[in-house]
Parts: C-alpha cells; structure tokens; sequence
C-alpha cells in the first residue's frame, strides 16, 4: 500500500487544519499517528473502508476523521490547535478485520507532514 500525506503547516493556537493521505489501496485501515519531539508515536483516530472511525480519548471530539471514494482520500481534520499537538503527522494503513491502534499494528507508512502551532 502506498499513502501519500499532506497537509501540514504553520498555525496559530485555537485555529483548526486539515491533513490528507490518499492510499492507493480501497480496502485498507487508515490511521493517523503523530510523534512529537522527543516522544513516541501516539495513535489519533482511524478509519476502515467502510467509513466506521476509531478515535484515542485524547483527540476525541477536536479531531475528525473521514474517508472520500473513489480516489480514497482519509482526512484528518483538526480544530482547536495547541502547542501540544505540534508534531511530525503519519498516515499508516493495514489490512484488517478490526481498527488497531498501535503502532506496530500498521504495516505501511506514508512520510510524514509537520504540523507547528504558535501559541
């Protein structure tokens, strides 16, 4: 599978930016992962092929997750920014039954785009 990310960039606290990923694979989990500096990999929400999402408590209710056919694009649409959630954002994807949420789980990797918030 082969994912192409984008979308990151410059913004202010409180504002809101939208990520993309296009997978060239329909029936794929796509996730979003993000690893701030210095720390871990931290999963975000994900979404199988048939729009059913998973999402960590820790986004849950700022960040949105949605799929659009048939160029299977997987957006992760963020609101209410803080310095927090500056960070290098992965989509990763996987063949599966069920949405995993860790990292090692995901056996494709798209590169990575960097989100900075300013506070």
């Amino acid at each position: 599978v082969q994912l192409q990310a984008s979308g990151g960039g410059l913004v202010q606290a409180g504002g809101s930016l939208r990520l993309s990923c296009v997978s060239s694979e329909r029936t794929v989990n796509v996730a979003w992962f993000r690893q701030a500096p210095g720390k871990g990999r931290e999963f975000l929400a994900a979404i199988n092929w048939n729009y059913r999402p998973k999402y960590a408590a820790s986004v849950k209710g700022r960040f949105t997750i949605s799929r659009e056919y048939p160029n299977d694009t997987v957006w992760l649409q963020m609101t209410d920014l803080n310095a927090e959630d500056t960070a290098v954002y992965y989509c990763a994807a996987v063949y599966a039954r069920d949405i995993p949420t860790t990292e090692t789980a995901y056996t494709s990797w798209g590169q990575g785009t960097l989100v900075t918030v300013s506070s």
